[in-house]
Order: C-alpha cells, then sequence, then structure tokens
C-alpha cells in the first residue's frame, strides 16, 4: 500500500507556509496526493489554491479538530475525454498561459478536446506538460489574472474598459496605417490592398459587434447576475439566443484574424520594409492577440457563467 507523505505544517515558518504546500502540489503528478497536518483548519489555504491553481485538487479532511486538523490534498488526474481546451483554460490560469505560449486557439476553438487541439497544433503531450511545468513556477505576480474566479459584472466591466477600449483606441490607428501602406506599396506588393480591405472588413465588424454587447448582452447579463428570481427577468432577451449570436460573431473574426495572415503570409516583412509598413504588421500581432484573450474571456468564462445563472433561475421558476 502506497504511503501517502505528510508535511507538518506546525513546524514551518508562518511566512514560508502556503509557498511550501504550493511547491508540493506543483511537484504532484495528476492522481497524486500528499497530507498536510496542522493545528487550525487551513480552510484559507483551500481558497487560494482554487484561486491560483483552479479546480484541479480534491480537499479531503481526515481530523477536524479540535488540537488538530489533517487534510488530504490530491491533485486531479488526466482531463476528461469531455473536457474542451476552453473549458481547461477558464478552470485552470496555468493551462491558458501554456495554450498561449504553445499556440493552441482556446478562444474561437476552444470547443475542441485537449488531444484534438494538441494534434492540429503539432503539440506533444510531453511539450504541453513541460510548459505546464514552467508556467507553475513563475511568481504569482506574473501568472495570468484568474479571470474565472471573478463576477460576471465585475468581469464586464474589465472586458469593456481593457478590451472593447483596446478597439477603439488602436483599431483606427490600425486602419489608417492600412490604407496608407497599401498606396505607397502597392505597386509592388499588391497583396497589401486586399490586406487593407480585410482590414476594414474587421474593424467595422468589430465596431457593430460591441456596441451589440455593450448595448443588449452586457446589461442582460449583468441583470440575471443581480436577479433573484426568473420574474425578473421577463423583459430581458433570452441569453441562449443573444449569446450564440456573440460567439458567431466571434468565430467570423476568428476567420478574419486567419485571412490577415494569409495574405500577409504570417506577418513576414519584405525585404527593406519600411517604418510604417513594419508598424502595421507589429501593430496586427498586438491587435490579433488582445482580441484572442477578449474572445476566450467572453466564450469560455463569460458567457459560461450567465448561462448557469439563466438555467438556475429558469429551474427556480419551474
Amino acid at each position: 500500500m502506497e504511503t501517502i507523505p505528510t508535511i507538518n505544517v506546525t513546524t514551518i515558518e508562518p511566512r514560508f507556509k502556503h509557498a511550501t504546500i504550493f511547491q508540493h502540489f506543483d511537484a504532484l503528478l495528476p492522481g497524486g496526493s500528499f497530507i498536510i497536518f496542522n493545528d487550525h483548519d487551513p480552510k484559507p489555504l483551500y481558497y487560494q489554491l482554487l484561486g491560483e491553481r483552479g479546480d484541479i485538487f480534491t480537499w479531503k479532511y481526515l481530523q477536524e479538530g479540535p488540537e488538530y486538523w489533517q487534510v488530504k490534498i490530491s491533485k486531479k488526474g488526466a482531463e476528461a475525454d469531455n473536457e474542451t481546451v476552453g473549458q481547461l483554460a477558464s478552470q485552470d490560469i496555468r493551462k491558458a498561459d501554456a495554450f498561449r505560449k504553445l499556440g493552441i486557439d482556446f478562444c474561437c476553438g476552444g470547443k475542441r478536446k485537449l488531444k484534438d487541439a494538441l494534434r492540429e497544433a503539432g503539440v506533444t503531450q510531453e511539450q504541453y506538460e513541460e510548459t505546464l511545468a514552467a508556467a507553475a513556477t513563475l511568481p504569482v505576480s506574473q501568472q495570468p489574472l484568474n479571470f474565472a474566479a471573478w463576477q460576471p459584472g465585475f468581469l464586464i466591466d474589465y472586458i469593456m474598459n481593457v478590451h472593447h477600449q483596446y478597439v477603439r483606441d488602436t483599431g483606427p490607428v490600425i486602419g489608417g496605417l492600412a490604407v496608407k501602406v497599401a498606396s505607397r506599396h502597392g505597386d509592388k506588393h499588391p497583396e497589401l490592398f486586399a490586406l487593407s480591405e480585410q482590414v476594414q472588413l474587421l474593424l467595422s465588424d468589430l465596431y457593430n459587434h460591441l456596441e451589440k454587447e455593450e448595448g443588449i448582452v452586457f446589461p442582460a447579463i449583468k441583470q440575471f447576475a443581480q436577479a433573484s428570481d426568473k420574474a425578473q427577468m421577463q423583459d430581458t432577451p433570452d441569453l441562449n439566443v443573444v449569446i450564440g449570436l456573440m460567439e458567431a460573431e466571434h468565430a467570423s473574426a476568428g476567420d478574419d484574424l486567419k485571412r490577415l495572415r494569409k495574405i500577409s503570409n504570417e506577418y513576414q516583412l519584405p525585404q527593406g520594409a519600411c517604418n510604417s509598413y513594419t508598424y502595421l504588421f507589429e501593430k496586427l500581432k498586438e491587435f490579433e492577440n488582445d482580441l484572442f484573450n477578449h474572445i476566450h474571456l467572453e466564450n469560455n468564462i463569460l458567457f459560461p457563467k450567465a448561462l448557469k445563472i439563466s438555467r438556475q433561475l429558469a429551474g427556480e421558476a419551474a
């Protein structure tokens, strides 16, 4: 019978207690466990572990006072076959960071199973696990924000003030640059005219999309989140319908980004490209990265939270 190691927390200097436990947890293989022994209920550790590592562990009390507490902490096994990369990214911020570094699309392509996403990206299971382990070693200040723990209203405010504002501030700059570079270099690089046209189309669709979210979808989600019963939601739109439309528009934006990469040959600059040409491609890559994160927050975190609240209210009314 396998012996489960025990960490006697009472012997560790207070400022190192949680850091030591986190190190032991990160070193666990899927399915592995250890026991912590303490002289008080370690419940605050539970919430810190959940906030910084996500729902990837189990917590079982073996002894609950009055003098000592023992808790068995286990790392969950390999991801369930029915979990998508979008779900995994929303549950564990380290996985989102690993997917990003490996070039795995977890926003518009978030509904794919992990094994399919790895195969399509040309990433082995070993490479994925190594990147995930490296993400776990980052200090908390350098780890991605744990958006999954945020309330819908707060998350909406963040999306609007960070990502929506970014589109409105940066979109006109990129649109103007695309026209300028095409007019100056289109004679030698005619693909720049197609690039400029695609940029204008993407931006126009995005501006309309933001108006729909801020005018209809986000207020409805906030109203659902604040409601105490279904009767308060009679005048709100059907979240399943409006969220479905938003997700379809997100997929369209993802297709537009793929076309931009194809037209620009993955943003490869020609020899002797001027400063404006270079700046345009850098801004397009930056814009793509922000939109990728933007769509992930909505598709994989905000919208599932909103639909869960909607189902709960419907269940209470039934």
